[in-house]
């Protein structure tokens, strides 16, 4: 038994990690991942759009409320009206503290039907205490081979990248604390949300100083990242900054060098992209017409 529980954590970690390993920044060719930068998303397009890639009326949802889970309390009725007012009113709400339990047939038996999963906002060290690393995190895996859709806010996006930007359990202002590997659903990458909306569009440096190699992206509130392969298309109402040590701006010729906008340098760059928006994430590029 246990020597088939090492393979299976090897074999996991290995599909998880050759894109980080080669610092590649990517999606899954196959799935969608929306990361929601936090706040309000109930009058927002976004919800909208979850429910249309994950199968619109006919979706299996699926939502893990572990990251703002205390003392194993679910406010199961406040989750349910939730969902109902984005549109959805049937989902399964699954949820664990134990990862021995999250590494059992019986407990990912949703996740395996489901065509959807939504994480909720919280605290992301929880969701990785709970789940990283067992069979739940090999199943969402497969949700997102067969073509699903994983979508999250706040603690939900940041959990999908590869490092977990605010991971400490002692507050989430200490940026690189002592949680710091996520699902890896998009490789290379910190995400980190709520950015304009508390000021925080500065923080990222202090990850990107150490680990250079990341793409950092920041979220602002009521505003998601839609990501599937190598492309992410910003959805929502406010905007999202990229940190990939260059510059964009429409109003930027590079060809002029009388018009170049004065700039620090490459270390403190970053820019913002609002909705409809699309970059290459292994490129890293602004895609424009």
């Amino acid at each position: 038994m246990k020597i088939a529980f090492v393979l299976f954590i090897t074999l996991l970690f290995s599909i998880v990690s050759i894109a980080q390993q080669n610092k590649v920044t990517t999606g899954n060719k196959n799935g969608t991942l929306i990361a929601i930068g936090g706040g309000d998303i109930g009058h927002t397009t976004i919800m909208k759009e979850f429910k249309k890639l994950a199968g619109g009326d006919s979706a299996k949802i699926v939502v893990i409320p572990t990251a703002f889970v205390k003392n194993n309390e679910i406010d199961t009725l406040l989750l349910k009206r939730n969902f109902r007012e984005y549109g959805i009113p049937h989902i399964t709400i699954l949820h664990t503290n134990d990862s021995i339990e999250a590494n059992t047939d019986k407990f990912v038996k949703p996740i395996k039907e489901a065509t959807g999963i939504y994480f909720t906002g919280g605290r992301h060290w929880r969701i990785a205490d709970s789940y990283l690393n067992t069979k739940v995190h090999k199943e969402l895996l497969k949700l997102l081979d067969r073509g699903g859709v994983i979508a999250g806010s706040s603690a939900g996006a940041t959990i999908q990248g590869s490092y977990l930007a605010r991971g400490d359990t002692k507050n989430n202002q200490i940026m690189m604390g002592d949680h710091e590997i996520g699902f890896g659903f998009i490789s290379n990458i910190a995400i980190d949300q709520h950015v304009l909306t508390r000021n925080r569009q500065f923080d990222m440096f202090t990850i990107l100083e150490k680990k250079p190699e990341l793409l950092g992206i920041g979220i602002d509130e009521s505003t998601a990242i839609v990501v599937k392969g190598d492309i992410l298309e910003v959805i929502g109402e406010s905007y999202v900054i990229i940190y990939d040590k260059s510059f964009w701006s429409i109003e930027r010729n590079p060809f002029d060098k009388e018009t170049q906008k004065k700039l620090p340098n490459k270390n403190q760059l970053f820019y913002f992209l609002k909705s409809g928006d699309t970059y290459n994430l292994r490129d890293r590029k602004v895609i424009r017409d």
